[in-house]
């Protein structure tokens, strides 16, 4: 599913306009995206949490020329499932 698959779903669901849909979407990701920026988690509950987790610097491989490289530490977001979502996928 793209995200204008999903525009049309939330409108569906919603009795709301596609544009009306399309908003609430961008703000709900654009209201993700400032949370994890500064550090903070999001949980919806039943859903998941998204977080961010730092991530170690390591040793890597360069698969051309099999050189060894170094990779540096960061930043990466995660998301955990939360226990309705991962009933109705299994």
């Amino acid at each position: 599913m793209n995200k204008s698959e999903l525009v049309e779903s939330m409108a569906d669901a919603a009795a709301v306009s596609k544009a009306a849909a399309e908003k609430a979407l961008t703000g709900l990701l654009d209201a993700v995206t400032k949370a994890l920026k500064t550090g903070d988690k999001v949980t919806l509950v039943g859903f998941g949490t998204f977080s961010v987790t730092k991530r170690a610097a390591r040793q890597g491989r360069n698969p051309q020329t099999g050189k060894a490289i170094k990779i540096p530490a960061r930043k990466v977001a995660r998301f955990k499932p939360g226990s309705k979502l991962a009933d109705a996928v299994k």
